[in-house]
């Protein structure tokens, strides 16, 4: 196998969220080896052209048709790195197996381990991901003793922010044959790292397998990240592991089919996707009857990584959007604030406030946060992975009345307080606009909301109404008086 990252002579790697046939024609007239290597992260900066020689890459962010002829041409005659103006330089080892650090808004935020081939090694060749010490087959001890430490990354993770290791000691001791379901349902990370970094995921996927006797992995993704499954299916037909069969599947693209249990009752092809009551859960009776490990791409990745590089430190990915030119994916130290997170991006207008942790994530006017689970967790955010931006322009009432009545529409109405609490809640967020504010009516049902819901999605679907009376309540009573402090409601105005 030769490998992108140890080839001699020029590379022009080609980095975007999408296909890019235009550069690839006319990088094809080059006197060096291009490859595409999938989306960065940094979106605002793609198509991000690359080319390196030796130790020296030189970096192109959008660029043009036109930049790379005239890069082309430069390869021609041996000058290439520096060719076409570059918008900045990096020196690094020459056989680098990810992406050097780089003063690029976006790319210089943070630190990259699980995104370190992101935009740098094509994300479906074996060959890089073998030269950059990919495809490690530690033993099931080692991987046990691993899990015992990661904890899983997001609502779609069974062991959301808990350690892995008793979850797959019930599925081992359990009857029947255990499973590994993969979730790359409905966050955007996930979906990036099937795109640029499937190889990562598939290592933690098999490596998990491997602990609790599991023969057969299964990748869930939504039908609208199809590059995400593309790139998956490509990345399995070329893993070497092939005592586990990988399976691909994609669900429908309703939130609620990211939550564990309704992530297999799509799987399995269910139309009506409902929450499975707990217990047992998913790792005693899960996928057509067998226990069953679900996790999200971000947890597995970051199982991979520990286990290829032997260091426990835990990073987090965090995407930030909203009222920004541009999302950005970026890969921080749990040491590090949501501010360094904002930091990766450009907030369109006057920043104002943070919704932490998903749809129905925590709001927030304090980046001074940090970002590790239990930072976020007594700060009452969530740990989603995702920071919704909030301008000064944006009313804090609205946004979180369409996101409950989001919860209202959408949920699976498996279980009462889910179903009619939502209902309810988005009814109580309206009348404010009539006049009525009873902020302890809501405080009560978005408690029994929390306290009584059968899965994620009812628990945690009042959290962006209790943190705004908590965070922002002079601006909901603003709305009972008659005054919108944002003079973006009309009057009178409607939540939905």
């Amino acid at each position: 196998m030769t490998s992108t990252i140890s080839a001699a002579g020029t590379t022009i790697r080609i980095a975007d969220t999408g296909p890019t046939p235009d550069l690839l024609a006319v990088a094809g007239d080059a006197d060096a080896r291009v490859v595409e290597v999938g989306p960065t992260g940094v979106p605002a900066l793609e198509p991000l052209v690359t080319v390196t020689a030796g130790g020296e890459t030189a970096f192109h962010a959008d660029c043009s048709t036109q930049e790379l002829e005239t890069i082309v041409e430069s390869a021609a005659d041996g000058s290439a790195v520096r060719a076409g103006d570059p918008d900045a330089l990096a020196d690094h080892e020459p056989e680098r197996a990810g992406m050097p650090p780089v003063d690029l808004p976006g790319l210089d935020v943070g630190s990259r381990h699980v995104l370190r081939g992101a935009g740098w090694r094509n994300p479906t060749d074996p060959a890089d991901h073998d030269a950059a010490g990919g495809f490690d087959m530690s033993d099931a001890t080692a991987v046990r003793d691993t899990a015992a430490i990661i904890t899983g990354r997001g609502w779609g993770d069974l062991c959301q922010d808990e350690p892995l290791a008793a979850t797959w000691e019930t599925a081992q001791d359990a009857d029947g044959d255990p499973l590994v379901v993969v979730n790359a349902h409905g966050n955007p990370t996930d979906a990036l790292l099937l795109a640029t970094a499937p190889f990562e995921v598939l290592d933690g996927a098999t490596a998990a397998a491997r602990a609790v006797g599991a023969d057969s992995v299964i990748v869930y993704a939504s039908s609208a990240d199809d590059r995400a499954a593309e790139t998956m299916r490509a990345a399995a037909g070329n893993h070497p592991d092939t005592a586990v069969a990988v399976d691909i599947v994609t669900g429908p693209a309703a939130h609620r089919a990211g939550e564990p249990t309704m992530a297999l009752e799509a799987i399995e092809g269910n139309h009506r996707l409902e929450a499975r009551v707990r217990p047992p859960g998913p790792e005693s009776v899960g996928l057509h009857g067998q226990p069953t490990l679900v996790h999200t791409a971000r947890t597995l990745a970051q199982l991979a990584v520990a286990l290829r590089d032997g260091d426990e430190t835990d990073t987090r990915l965090v995407t930030v959007e909203g009222d920004v030119a541009a999302p950005a994916t970026v890969e921080l130290p749990e040491s590090a604030t949501l501010s360094s997170a904002v930091d990766a991006v450009t907030v369109d207008g006057a920043f104002k406030a943070a919704c932490v942790g998903g749809r129905f994530g925590g709001l927030t006017a304090n980046l001074d946060i940090g970002v590790d689970p239990s930072s976020l967790t007594a700060a009452d955010l969530g740990t989603e992975g995702t920071v919704q931006v909030l301008a000064e322009e944006r009313c804090v009432l609205e946004f979180v009345g369409k996101r409950t009545q989001f919860a209202a529409d959408e949920n699976c109405g498996r279980c009462v307080p889910c179903r009619e609490g939502t209902t309810q809640l988005a009814g109580l967020l309206r009348d404010i606009y009539d006049g009525t504010y009873a902020p302890s009516d809501i405080e009560e049902l978005v408690r029994v909301m929390d306290g009584s819901s059968i899965c994620a999605f009812g628990v945690e679907a009042g959290r962006p109404a209790r943190t705004a009376i908590a965070e922002f309540e002079s601006e909901l009573r603003a709305h009972a008086d008659g005054h919108c402090p944002a003079n973006s409601c009309p009057a009178p105005a409607e939540v939905t």
